[in-house]
Formats: structure tokens, C-alpha cells, sequence
């Protein structure tokens, strides 16, 4: 399957992505925070960044920023997972380079399936 990376702050629901996704078959790498989220995208090379926005160190919109700003990162697709759903959090998540934006809470069926839909859209770019 695929290597999906996770930056969240919150250790039970980054345990509960981990898991969700590995059950499903995916390499899941987890950080706590954005700083370590654009480190693992340089030396991991994931398929998939599911990022929280607000963390310590750097916000997700930070990560984001700057995983899109360097040419060996740029390409990997970036989805924040984040219960801020206001319409001006979405676009400053999108103007930051990411690809789409997920709505916590999520049940893990639905994480999985939306996952596996993100992973055959941005493959075929």
C-alpha cells in the first residue's frame, strides 16, 4: 500500500489515525508537530502528509508552507485533518499549499475510505 505520514499533537487520535491506517494494510510514520512533520517528508518520502493545523514547534500551515516550498517535498499531497471548520480556516489551509481538508470528528471507515480515494487521485498527477 502506501506511506502515509501523520503530524498531530493529540497522542490519542494520532494513535487512533496509526491505527486506523495501518490496520488497513498503509506504512504509517507519526510525529507530534509540525517541525518534525517537514523533517520525516525530506528523509521518509511519504505518499500521503495527513497534517492537525494547530500543533507546537510549527502550525500545520507552517509544515505545509514549507514542504511545498522545497522542490523534494513539493509534490507529496498534504491533507489537514482538523476540527477548525470555518470556511476562513479551510482557505488559509488550501492558500498554504494543502490539497484538501478533512473535518474532525471522523469515524475510521470513513478515514480509510477517503484516504484510498486521495491516494488514486493524486497518483494519477
Amino acid at each position: 500500500m502506501a506511506k502515509i505520514l501523520i503530524a498531530e499533537d493529540e497522542p490519542d487520535i494520532r494513535d487512533l489515525v496509526k491505527f486506523t491506517l495501518t490496520f488497513a494494510g498503509h506504512e504509517v510514520v507519526a510525529v507530534s508537530n509540525g517541525a518534525e512533520a517537514v523533517e520525516a517528508a525530506l528523509t521518509e518520502k511519504p505518499d500521503l502528509v495527513l497534517m492537525d493545523v494547530r500543533m507546537p514547534r510549527m502550525t500545520g500551515y507552517e509544515a505545509c508552507a514549507a514542504m511545498k516550498a522545497d522542490p523534494q517535498t513539493a509534490k507529496i499531497p498534504v491533507v489537514f485533518l482538523s476540527a477548525k471548520g470555518q470556511e476562513s480556516e479551510i482557505q488559509t489551509g488550501l492558500n498554504a499549499g494543502a490539497d484538501e481538508y478533512l473535518l474532525k470528528p471522523f469515524a475510521p471507515m470513513e478515514l480509510t475510505a477517503q484516504v484510498a480515494e486521495m491516494l488514486k487521485k493524486y497518483a494519477a498527477k
